[in-house]
Order: C-alpha cells, then structure tokens, then sequence
C-alpha cells in the first residue's frame, strides 16, 4: 500500500496501462505524451471564443463575435453617446429602416431609419444618447437579429447578461 504523499511512477504505468493513467491515487495525469499534449493546448487555443467581452474605458466597449459576424456596442460617458456597429461578411443592402430583433422572455423589436453603411458596406451602425432597449433586449434574451432589408444576421445571447451589466454602468472617471 503506497502513501499518497509518495512519488509514483504513473508514466511506466502509462504505457502498459493507458486507461489508468488518467487517475491514479490521489494524481491526475494524462496518458498522453508531452508533444501531443502540446498539439492539443494549440488546437484548442486556435479555435476562436466566441464569448461577450466587456471593455471598461472611454470608450466602453461591448463585443461578440461569430465566424459570420460582430456586433459591437460604444458608449462614451463624457459625451454621453451609444453606437452599435454590425459588421459581416458580406455588404448590407440599401434599406430605409434598421432592425433589431431580440427573441426570448422580454422579446421586442426595434427599428431605426438613423443608420449608416461603412464604406465597403459590410458595417452597418447606428448612435444614439438612449440604447435602454438594446441593452435590455441584449441581457434578458436569447438571441438578438440584426435586420436590413431581405438580410438577417443573429447572434446567441448566452453569456451576455453580465458582460451587458458591466457595460449599463460604465461611467467616466474623475480626472486628476
């Protein structure tokens, strides 16, 4: 009977025995060897995150990020002024009115004819000194639709709530 506190040789029992090399004792080690271990850290790390990101600041920032598109919510304190930006892919078509759509327990929709095309045409952005709509429909939804024209582009709400918390009380800092 071996002591917990006591070294074990758990790569020897790796090799002969893989299945147990997961949990030995009171060790946890993992049967594969180091490079392979490295090769995974870099496939899972390659992978991109698509997770809501709050950045305190002047300006606020307020991200997410899917393979076909990011929204991102401004708010300058000093100002005080909100922009939501959604940029795609592909070009927005010329359209009269924005929308957004926000589906889930506080659904709604809200439409816009106050918004602008970048350049290029694949960024789509509005400003406004009120967004208490949007960031309800952001934090108490599953899912929100950017919509323009015969064009639609959702995004998933999971994990938004606190993100969009922080960003409702951003303020600016006293300056010294």
């Amino acid at each position: 009977n071996r002591r917990a506190d006591k070294p074990v040789k758990i790569w020897k029992r790796a090799r002969k025995h893989p299945s147990r090399a997961f949990f030995c004792g009171q060790r946890s080690v993992s049967a594969y060897p180091l490079g392979m271990r490295y090769l995974l850290c870099l496939f899972l790390s390659a992978s991109p995150a698509y997770a809501w990101e709050f950045t305190p600041g002047l300006p606020c920032v307020l991200k997410h990020q899917t393979a076909e598109a990011e929204i991102e919510l401004t708010y300058d304190p000093t100002q005080p002024l909100y922009t939501l930006s959604v940029r795609q892919n592909d070009v927005w078509p010329g359209a009269p009115v924005f929308a957004m759509r926000f589906d889930g327990p506080e659904g709604l929709t809200i439409s816009t004819d106050r918004h602008a095309l970048s350049r290029d045409g694949r960024t789509l952005s509005v400003a406004d000194r009120g967004f208490g709509n949007v960031l309800n429909g952001l934090q108490f939804n599953d899912k929100a639709t950017a919509l323009l024209g015969d064009i639609a582009v959702s995004f998933t709400l999971d994990g938004a709530e606190q993100p969009v918390a922080a960003f409702r009380v951003c303020r600016a800092e006293p300056g010294v």
